[in-house]
């Protein structure tokens, strides 16, 4: 059998998620896995933000969008993506058939002195680009003060330990896949901070006609986790939303039953809508659509119209 060929981009997070895949494959049938690495738009335009990079290149999956031309022309076999950076639509020909266990899906602050969130004093500098950070924090402490931040996970670690910030706020399964955990000041609780939809989960993206790599990569699959992240990735559809959007939505597994949360913020906190659904396990998309239904319902609508969103009724 020929040596699985694995996309990827080049920082060190996907290299680490890319690898974990590989061993992962290797262990389960044998086989052994090369990494292509390609630089993606997201790469390429650093110092830009995701919608502005998304304007400039026409596409919402700056961060997939070469990968997904590379399996698309046979140069690849499969690649390893984190699920938050997927845009709601594949393209033809492509699928997701495993997504792997998650990890935690909560974000977590590091702050440069150790302090938590609560006790930052006030006009305190932190570090976010993600709109649903910003406006998390900003309604909880209104006080702060929010600044862009971007690069790789390694790049804002060491802009937080030179001063540039206070603290800064990151997906806490990033910075634990790198090592980091020791930096974690404190992993901010869901009701503070909902996570971004896909959060924590690494998913596994080949050709529909790929025959061979859908069978090896079917056993990565976890069932739970690709239950609450279909859920999740429903609500977003329906809210015609990408990564920069000011949601939070978390699905998990509860006596049985599949749970959904998920909140619409303003982009100065003032303003949201929190709500909750849950469901059977196997109506994943159901139960997705209808909460985000019923946030359109509650003024999510006219909370994402003062965001620059809008959202299309059917």
């Amino acid at each position: 059998m020929k040596p699985l060929r694995i996309a990827t981009r080049g920082s060190a997070l996907a290299l680490w998620q890319a690898n974990h895949i590989r061993e992962r494959l290797m262990q389960l049938h044998g086989v052994e896995s090369e990494l292509i690495r390609i630089r993606t738009s997201g790469d390429r335009f650093q110092g830009a933000s995701v919608a502005q990079v998304s304007e400039q290149t026409g596409t919402k999956g700056i961060f997939i969008k070469e990968l997904e031309e590379a399996l698309l022309a046979g140069t690849a076999d499969l690649a390893v993506h984190s699920m938050k950076d997927v845009p709601t639509e594949n393209p033809a020909g492509l699928i997701f058939p495993a997504i792997t266990k998650r990890e935690d899906v909560r974000d977590c602050l590091i702050s440069r002195d150790g302090a938590k969130l609560k006790d930052l004093k006030p006009g305190a500098r932190i570090g976010t680009s993600s709109l649903r950070r910003q406006a998390q924090l900003r309604h909880h402490r209104p006080d702060l003060e929010l600044l862009d931040l971007r690069g790789n996970v390694d790049t804002r670690l060491r802009k937080v330990a030179a001063g540039e910030f206070d603290a800064i706020v990151l997906a806490t399964a990033g910075v634990k896949r790198l090592g980091a955990s020791d930096k974690i000041t404190e992993i901010l609780s869901t009701e503070i901070m909902l996570p971004a939809v896909g959060q924590g989960a690494l998913g596994i993206e080949t050709r529909t006609d790929d025959r061979e790599t859908l069978r090896l990569v079917a056993g990565l699959d976890d069932a739970e986790s690709h239950a609450a992240v279909t859920a999740e990735r429903a609500l977003l559809r329906e809210l015609e939303g990408g990564c920069q959007l000011p949601l939070g939505a978390w699905a998990r597994h509860e006596n049985g039953e599949l749970r959904l949360e998920a909140c619409v913020f303003s982009a100065d906190g003032k303003e949201f809508v929190r709500n909750e659904l849950r469901g059977e396990v196997g109506d994943a998309k159901k139960l997705g659509a209808r909460l985000g239904k019923m946030l359109i319902e509650a003024g999510a609508d006219r909370i994402l119209r003062l965001a620059g969103r809008s959202v299309g009724r059917s």
